[in-house]
């Protein structure tokens, strides 16, 4: 199932070819409540693992707008078992608001005996306990465009109207070649599928530089939605992709552009205050023992450059448009030390 930081059995790992499989709970939470679903604060609880890519979007999106009070968040274990993502972070290993041991508990009271797996990002109706949604590709758009009533004042328009069209053909082909295409190459069985997959990889991250040389941002002059989805791949690039999924043509910080632009992102509010490093590295390196059967963790990379200075403010542009930063991080969200860059 996508969404789920690629592990075996869920997102297609042992295919003859990697395939990620779409989301079954493509609900919508909106501002008219048209699914069934009305946006309406302390209803809904987001479950992520800060160790995916695909739930740290929502992360991101989430401080950016400054949910954190109309969405409450809970955060799984980054190692799974057989049932699936984990409340064994929390006392007594169950989720204090859902009272759930697993995610897969949520799933089971929406859809009995549902046979796919089991991914975040998720959306969980609080008063039924029911999953509402593990659309990834979506929920994110909805908390920019349909939550607009809960925003924080001063909260970016992380989808505006006017770039839309720009905006969807550059997630489109990052979505393709980056975002999934690392894991296609992880995550493949033949050397001609890896060496595609891994080649469509670098040729996109190249396309990329030229556009990221002239402009802060990916499009416009204002963090948008196209920045926080490359974001989530760039940032687990030289820690897990390069090494654990054999994308290891060149790294990021061998990169001065992309370099450069993941730790301008990294260094504002709202991105890099939501990675957990550990999380990340454990999660790829224990969680896919196909890829890695000692399940031994790399100590490395290095992370102290994430905070040296990028001068990417040179280019311009204004990261919150119009708006202004998201607030400190709430006490009990803040990722731990041993996380952190």
């Amino acid at each position: 199932m996508s969404g789920d930081g690629g592990t075996p059995g869920n997102s297609g790992y042992g295919r003859k070819a990697f395939k990620r499989s779409k989301s079954h709970f493509a609900d919508r939470i909106t501002a008219d409540g048209r699914d069934g679903w009305p946006v309406a604060s302390g209803r809904y609880r987001l479950v992520v693992s800060r160790a995916c890519p695909w739930a740290s979007r929502a992360l991101v999106s989430r401080r950016l707008l400054g949910l954190e009070d109309a969405l409450s968040l809970a955060v799984t274990d980054p190692l799974q078992d057989d049932r699936s993502w984990r409340f064994t972070l929390d006392p007594d290993g169950r989720d204090p608001v859902l009272g759930i041991r697993y995610l897969s508990e949520a799933y089971d009271r929406r859809e009995t005996g549902y046979p796919g797996g089991v991914s975040v990002p998720a959306i969980v109706d609080v008063p039924s306990g029911k999953l509402v949604t593990n659309d990834y590709q979506q929920i994110t758009l909805d908390l920019a465009t349909e939550w607009t009533s809960l925003h924080r004042p001063g909260a970016p328009d992380l989808y505006p109207d006017a770039l839309r069209d720009e905006i969807d053909e550059v997630m489109a082909g990052v979505y393709e070649d980056v975002n999934n295409g690392v894991y296609r190459a992880g995550f493949a069985t033949g050397q001609e599928e890896y060496e595609a997959a891994c080649a469509g990889v670098f040729r996109r991250l190249e396309q990329l530089v030229p556009r990221l040389e002239r402009q802060r941002y990916l499009v416009g002059d204002t963090i948008t939605e196209a920045d926080i989805r490359l974001f989530t791949t760039l940032v687990r690039f030289d820690a897990v992709y390069h090494g654990h999924f054999k994308c290891n043509r060149w790294k990021l910080t061998e990169n001065p552009v992309l370099w450069g632009y993941v730790r301008d992102l990294f260094q504002t509010p709202g991105f890099g205050d939501t990675v957990d490093f550990d999380h990340i590295k454990r999660h790829y390196y224990q969680v896919h023992t196909g890829i890695n059967p000692t399940a031994i963790v790399p100590l490395g990379p290095d992370l102290s450059g994430w905070l040296t200075p990028h001068h990417r403010q040179e280019l311009g542009g204004r990261p919150f448009g119009d708006g202004t930063p998201p607030g400190p991080v709430h006490a009990d969200e803040t990722v731990p030390v041993r996380g952190r860059a």
